[in-house]
C-alpha cells in the first residue's frame, strides 16, 4: 500500500483532462497528496509538456509514484519511458496494472483517457498503488531494463 503521506505526481494532456480531473478528486478525497502538473482543461496541447515534469520528478527520485494520461496512453507513456530511472506502464485492466507494479515495479501509471471509464481508471490507480513489488526474480529482470547493450 502506497503511503498516503508520500505525494503522487499526475499529469495530462486534453485527451486525459476529464479522467485526470476524477482520479485527482478522489485521490485527495482518500487523504492522498497530489501534485498536479495540468493540463487544466480540455483544450488541445502537447502531451510532452505536461508528462515531462512527472517523469523528471520520478526519475530525480524526489517523488516515487506518478500518473500520467493522454487520448491514447502510449505517447503519454513513450514520454516518460525516455527518462532513465523511470517505469511507465500502460494500463488499461485492472490485472495489467498489477502485473505493473508486481513484476516491473512501475512507478508511473499510463492510462489511456479516452477509452476507459472514469470509474475504471479509478480502480486502475488503486490498484497501482495498492500493490506492491514482489522483487525477486522480478528485481534481476527490472536491473536487466537498463543494461543496454548494442
Amino acid at each position: 500500500m502506497y503511503d498516503k503521506d508520500k505525494i503522487i505526481l499526475i499529469g495530462s494532456d486534453h485527451g486525459g483532462f476529464e479522467v485526470k480531473q476524477h482520479i485527482v478528486g478522489k485521490l485527495e478525497a482518500e487523504g492522498y497528496k497530489v501534485k498536479d502538473y495540468g493540463t487544466d482543461s480540455e483544450e488541445s496541447v502537447d502531451y510532452p509538456d505536461y508528462i515531462h515534469p512527472v517523469a523528471h520528478g520520478i526519475n530525480t527520485g524526489q517523488y516515487e509514484r506518478g500518473i500520467i494520461l493522454c487520448g491514447s496512453g502510449n505517447g503519454a507513456q513513450m514520454t516518460a519511458n525516455k527518462y532513465r530511472y523511470v517505469r511507465a506502464g500502460l494500463a488499461w485492466n485492472n490485472e495489467i496494472a498489477k502485473l505493473a507494479r508486481q513484476h516491473n515495479d512501475a512507478n508511473i501509471l499510463a492510462l489511456p483517457g479516452r477509452f476507459i471509464s472514469k470509474e475504471d481508471a479509478w480502480q486502475l490507480v488503486l490498484t497501482f498503488l495498492e500493490t506492491d513489488f514482489e522483487g525477486e526474480r522480478h528485481q534481476r529482470r527490472v536491473e536487466k531494463m537498463d543494461n543496454i547493450k548494442h
